[in-house]
């Protein structure tokens, strides 16, 4: 009996170990560290794209009191409601970047996990779909417009043309 419970118990804590809500928890790494990578011409140059952006430049957008409204901080800014030490390589004033489409970098971002894409999306990189984009492009906004998929996501489109191969 003792060694049934024993077994029990051994089992039940192999389960809670590896189950992902024990995972370590995956960290933002900024815009910069995306760029190392994703702003070469053989890569498409993403980071540009996105610098140049509407999205890069979301926090400069709010004007006066929205600036430090929460409501508008969730969407305008990645970095908001993460808890930042002076040494976090993430920003305010990155605006919305690659971790608000992509998810917290730290798990994916080695190239060897970036080249296989079923790696990164397995190691917590995301693919950005309609869902994702109406968390923020929703009724909610003060300044919403319709809002549909296809069409905007063309228009901040940055494919990779080494993976197009």
């Amino acid at each position: 009996m003792l060694t049934k419970f024993f077994s029990l118990v051994l089992i039940c804590g192999l389960i809670l170990t590896l189950t992902p809500a024990n995972a370590a928890p995956k960290e933002y790494i900024g815009a910069a560290k995306c760029k190392m990578c994703h702003n070469k011409p053989a890569t498409g140059e993403q980071y540009s794209k996105w610098a140049a952006s509407p999205h890069a430049k979301a926090m400069q957008s709010l004007k006066g009191n929205d600036a430090k409204n929460a409501k508008c901080l969730k969407c305008h800014a990645t970095a908001f409601g993460l808890e930042l030490s002076d040494t976090q390589p993430i920003t305010m004033a990155e605006g919305v970047s690659c971790e608000s489409c992509h998810g917290a970098g730290s798990g994916y971002k080695t190239s060897t996990i970036m080249k296989d894409k079923a790696k990164a999306i397995a190691a917590g990189m995301i693919i950005p779909d309609d869902k994702l984009c109406r968390k923020c492009h929703n009724p909610e906004s003060p300044n919403y417009k319709e809002f549909n998929f296809k069409t905007y996501s063309a228009k901040i489109a940055h494919p990779n043309p080494a993976k197009e191969k």
